[in-house]
């Protein structure tokens, strides 16, 4: 009691803060807390159920397994879920500290995982392929977050890299790849992915619109990315560099063992908002006719049977967005402090 006193009721002019600010946000909460919760429909089939003048969660009940899957068939969702907890552990390993050999593990969690997750969900090798057109919901939102992510961090490390290059063809070629993506709408590289890609391959060759969404969603990424990992490779001290030089080590033993990991270090609040960033901007991918969870809710309200659940739809998306996006935050403050502990600050 004594520390909020001192925080909110120091003056008379903090107390006359506090209670306005509290006003605001009863005068806020309570009936939103009333429609979400307290008047809320949970128990039916379908809109006849909903007569109070609370939400109608009733329609998220009947459309859930479409806002998680899309059209997945039903019988093989298995696949997505088991790719999922694989996901799910395979994270909760590496946050394990004392893992045994987590360097190793590390490494092959990004080579052959990926691997393993396209397998359980397209499918083939003995199991029944699912075309990436049925593919939808938060399912296909996490796919073109995770997949763009794999491709976009090593992507902007190396342009980071080639940005600080003393070679000029590498600096001028870094230079022109990330001012070329920085410099489009992210809609219009995955509108022109969808439609310049099949032109320009061989006669024959196809590229899913799902591989097209997610290289055109990287590139844009990576060269963000790429920009966060510069200002932390200028944060260090050229000293560090040109000391293990004097010792005898070469450039990528210097880069691997000395500058990415204090720079990385220092770019890791950025490169978590570019991560955020890329998870909301997955919406887009609408705009060539894939279904993720935004898109599967406004493709839900089209049904006759459920006209006017706008409000519904939407807040059950936008808390699915909001909830992911502060857990990616809260990961990087934990990952912050680990770090400055490691490292003494």
């Amino acid at each position: 009691m004594s520390r909020l006193k001192e925080r909110l009721f120091a003056t008379p002019l903090d107390t006359v803060i506090t209670l306005v600010c509290l006003a605001v946000i009863v005068r806020l909460c309570v009936p939103l807390v009333e429609w979400v919760l307290i008047n809320a429909t949970w128990n039916g089939t379908s809109r006849e159920a909903c007569k109070s003048d609370g939400a109608c969660w009733v329609f998220i009940r009947a459309r859930f397994g479409q806002f998680m899957y899309g059209q997945y068939p039903v019988p093989l969702r298995w696949r997505v879920d088991f790719a999922g907890a694989l996901m799910v552990l395979t994270a909760g390993l590496l946050s394990w500290r004392g893992l045994p050999s987590r360097r190793w593990f590390a490494l092959a969690s990004v080579t052959i995982l990926p691997l393993v997750g396209l397998w359980l969900l397209h499918g083939g090798l003995g199991i029944p392929v699912v075309e990436s057109r049925e593919w939808g919901g938060l399912m296909l939102t996490m796919v073109l977050t995770v997949y763009a992510g794999l491709i976009a961090v090593p992507l902007g490390i190396l342009l980071a890299m080639g940005r600080r290059s003393r070679l000029p063809l590498i600096r001028f070629a870094s230079v022109v790849f990330i001012e070329f993506w920085r410099g489009v709408p992210i809609i219009t590289v995955i509108f022109l992915a969808s439609l310049l890609l099949p032109l320009i391959m061989p006669a024959g060759f196809d590229v899913d619109k799902l591989a097209r969404a997610i290289l055109g969603l990287a590139f844009v990424v990576a060269a963000y990315m790429a920009e966060a990992v510069r200002g932390g490779l200028q944060a260090l001290p050229e000293g560090q560099a040109e000391a293990a030089q004097a010792l005898g080590l070469g450039y990528w033993r210097i880069q691997r063992m000395i500058v990415l990991p204090q720079a990385l270090r220092i770019a890791l609040p950025a490169m978590t908002n570019e991560f955020i960033s890329l998870f909301k901007s997955t919406t887009l991918v609408l705009i060539v006719s894939l279904f993720d969870l935004l898109g599967i809710a406004q493709a839900a309200l089209a049904d006759p049977n459920w006209v006017g659940m706008n409000m519904e739809a939407y807040v059950f998306a936008g808390a699915i967005y909001w909830f992911a996006c502060f857990g990616m935050s809260q990961w990087s403050r934990l990952r912050e402090k680990r770090l400055q502990v490691a490292h003494g600050r």
